[in-house]
């Protein structure tokens, strides 16, 4: 693995820690100050400071090092984290999250933003720690921090000379050494994540002069030993000029695997300012790792290599001997499971061989439906070997492919974490307090959902903070809280996704909406519509309300990008208003764009397929329960209620008059915001999962028909769009969504 794959590995699981420390920092601000939350914001910004430092990214180390003293002072208590606090913080991991991008791109952040931070972090802990600004104005300042963090870089194999110029050219006053005794003591946790204690202790030896000693007290007859515990422990004096902190660097990727005490020696403590306190170190020569060294640091660390060796004598042993005390067994069974949960959690994998494999996946049940079908065509009883066997590869190849769907299955948190940074900067530029509230942030869909997401719901974030919500004086003289909330939801429903995003502002100016349409010629001016009907004029093309215009889009601006985005990945999108408390925009999406259940049926001599998840039930209409409404309208009477009955062959101009529904059947189904309709089609062929191929990737956008499949005897099948259709129904024509298709 050369350098720019670890690089590369690097900056992935900075995205990671970079998602911990938003949504830790986000619990905090809500109130949540358990003090693990609080550990795990400060591990996340020590975890991207210490990899920074091995790859010489000098401004984010630097800056890292400032957010992480400010950190230590709240998980210390000496710092509340109040609403003034936090909102520095928030700043400041935006600020963190930028320089990781720039550092990965090659791109660059103004410094006068990341450098007013600085003072303001700066300003967080000198202030409430006036006792720690003295000794510590390293830790406060940026520049020397990235000088400070070698220990990561010694992974190279290069042993570093300390050289400094300081003493000739009178630059920075000398530091004086001090002495501390250091006890470390490892956990089973250190050694199975792959640290090792003599590492460890040879990076140790670099920062200054010391002694050790390995205590072994603890380790039991072979009989009893664990053969994945950790037994021995060691205390070293080292006199360095590091100080406290350049030892803790050495053991900040094991800290939390090990006891780590470390005080300064009593006679340091007594000893005269400026002056060196008597010790008589051992030297602890670096090239004990390659055989040679002094013979008094040579036996301790010999002692660490020793603990490896009895581990895998006492393992042979046990081996060997085929017996073990119960207590034993029931330790290594539990350290085993440990290690295999911690080492088998996760694996990364790049999501190209993912994709390939899907692909590969659908190809598998396309040709596995085209041999069902040749089969049952040729075996006319239908219990040949080979059409068991044939039941059996179908039963097979769902898991499969249910299986491969799973690894794409994704939570929408890291999408969800994204517009809270989008509130705050929108919010800070508009001049307006808002606060972003989201639920159902583990709801798991398709990864290329999540991806294709983030656009439109940015947009809509964006329209919600700058137009929806009012100002706080506005809020405030119509009696609301000054503060704005905006709610995002995500809920599994039928089989999709629902995402909700719902605003406490103004609502829609239904006046001025309409009056903008006509201006415009979208509607005429005697049009009589609904409520709803004048709340989803804003998805119309080039439809505004916006007075100005600004860098932030007006509620309305490019509502048709996003209307077309949610509908490129076969889902639908809604708005509901009432004026003076808000609007909620409902998107409903499939969980995924590879596979679905569905209804194969035939209409006007076209094979159409239903998505299962919209049908609620099948019914063989009978003539007693049809009855006219209006010109051309229909219903159906199901169960004492009345129901539309929508012609699909007509809707989609496959036939030019209404087929008899006597001599059809009927699909009750229910669409988001569309409440029930019964389609009627001639015929069903049957129920069967096809795979997903985009029409409009291939060929275009085509109203009424959500995307295309394969079906067993090799023809292509249209998937129909039901929410179009049933939109259609109530008086929106699909010929009038062509032309605006075309156009745009």
């Amino acid at each position: 693995m050369d350098m720019n794959e670890i690089k590369e590995i690097f900056f992935q699981e900075c995205e990671e820690q970079l998602a911990e420390l938003e949504s830790g920092l986000l619990k905090m601000n809500d109130g949540d100050h358990d003090p693990e939350t609080i550990n795990a914001v400060f591990r996340a910004v020590h975890s991207i400071k210490g990899g920074a430092g091995a790859f010489g990214l000098d401004d984010l180390v630097a800056f890292a090092h400032v957010f992480e003293t400010t950190l230590d002072c709240v998980r210390s208590n000496k710092l509340e984290p109040g609403p003034e606090v936090m909102k520095v913080m928030l700043k400041s991991a935006d600020v963190l999250a930028d320089l990781t991008n720039a550092a990965r791109d090659g791109g660059s952040v103004e410094p006068s933003r990341s450098s007013s931070l600085v003072k303001e972090l700066e300003a967080l802990a000198n202030g409430e720690l006036p006792q720690a600004s003295a000794p510590a104005p390293v830790a406060a300042t940026p520049k020397p921090a990235a000088k400070a963090a070698p220990a990561p870089s010694d992974d190279s194999g290069f042993q570093p000379i300390p050289f400094s110029f300081d003493d000739d050219f009178g630059g920075a006053p000398a530091v004086t050494a001090q002495t501390f005794d250091v006890s470390f003591k490892p956990r089973r946790e250190l050694y199975a994540k792959g640290n090792e204690a003599a590492l460890l202790l040879r990076d140790l030896s670099r920062i200054g002069e010391m002694s050790i000693h390995c205590d072994m007290d603890s380790l039991p007859p072979l009989d009893d030993l664990d053969p994945e515990a950790a037994y021995f422990s060691w205390k070293v004096q080292i006199t360095t000029e590091k100080g406290e902190e350049g030892i803790r660097t050495v053991f900040e990727f094991a800290e939390w695997d090990c006891d780590l005490e470390i005080k300064l020696h009593e006679e340091t403590k007594d000893a005269p300012v400026g002056e060196e306190p008597p010790m008589i170190p051992v030297p602890f020569d670096l090239s004990i790792l390659d055989g040679a060294g002094e013979d008094t640091v040579a036996e301790a660390v010999d002692a660490a290599e020793t603990a490896s060796n009895v581990v895998k004598l006492a393992a042979g042993a046990a081996k060997h001997e085929k017996k073990e005390t119960p207590a034993a067994a029931a330790a290594a069974a539990a350290a085993a499971a440990q290690n295999n949960n911690a080492a088998g959690q996760t694996i990364r994998v790049d999501l190209d061989r993912v994709d390939r494999l899907i692909n590969l996946v659908g190809e598998l049940v396309i040709n596995q439906a085209m041999l069902s079908q040749s089969v049952i065509e040729n075996d006319n009883n239908g219990t040949s070997s080979i059409n068991m066997g044939l039941e059996e590869l179908q039963q097979l190849t769902r898991e499969i492919q249910d299986s491969v769907m799973a690894i794409r299955a994704q939570p929408v948190k890291p999408v969800f974490q994204r517009m809270s940074r989008i509130v705050r900067e929108v919010a800070d530029m508009v001049g307006k307090s808002i606060r972003l509230v989201t639920e159902g942030e583990n709801t798991e869909v398709d990864k290329t959902v999540i991806d294709k997401l983030a656009e439109p719901l940015t947009h809509m974030i964006r329209n919600a903070v700058d137009h929806g919500i009012e100002s706080p004086e506005k809020r405030a003289a119509a009696g609301k809280d000054p503060e704005g909330t905006i709610k995002l939801t995500a809920k599994h429903r039928s089989g999709r996704i629902v995402i909700e995003l719902v605003d406490d502002g103004a609502g829609i100016n239904r006046e001025r909406v309409k009056q903008k349409a006509i201006d415009n010629e979208l509607i005429a001016a005697d049009a009589n519509l609904t409520d709803e009907e004048i709340d989803n004029l804003i998805f119309a093309p080039g439809f505004s309300t916006a007075d100005k215009i600004s860098d932030i889009s007006g509620r309305g601006v490019g509502m048709d990008v996003v209307k077309r985005s949610i509908q490129a990945l076969g889902g639908r999108i809604s708005i509901t208003s009432r004026p003076g408390h808000g609007s909620t925009f409902t998107m409903s999406l499939p969980l995924t764009l590879a596979v679905l259940d569905g209804m194969v049926v035939t209409v006007a001599g076209q094979t159409l397929v239903v998505p299962l998840t919209a049908i609620v039930e099948t019914l063989q209409p009978e003539a007693q329960n049809i009855h006219s409404f209006g010109a051309n309208q229909r219903l159906i009477s199901i169960r004492n209620s009345f129901c539309p009955l929508v012609d699909v062959g007509r809707i989609l101009n496959f036939r030019n008059t209404q087929a008899n529904p006597i001599d059809g059947v009927a699909l009750l189904v229910e669409s988001e915001g569309g409440g029930q309709r019964a389609l009627m089609v001639d015929a069903i062929q049957g129920q069967r999962q096809v795979v997903i191929k985009s029409l409009e990737a291939n060929y275009t956008h085509v109203p009424g028909i959500a995307a295309a499949t394969i079906l067993g005897d090799g023809r292509v099948a249209l998937i129909l769009d039901v929410d179009a259709v049933v939109s259609a129904s109530r008086g929106q024509s699909l010929k009038q969504e062509m032309s605006l298709a075309v156009a745009g």
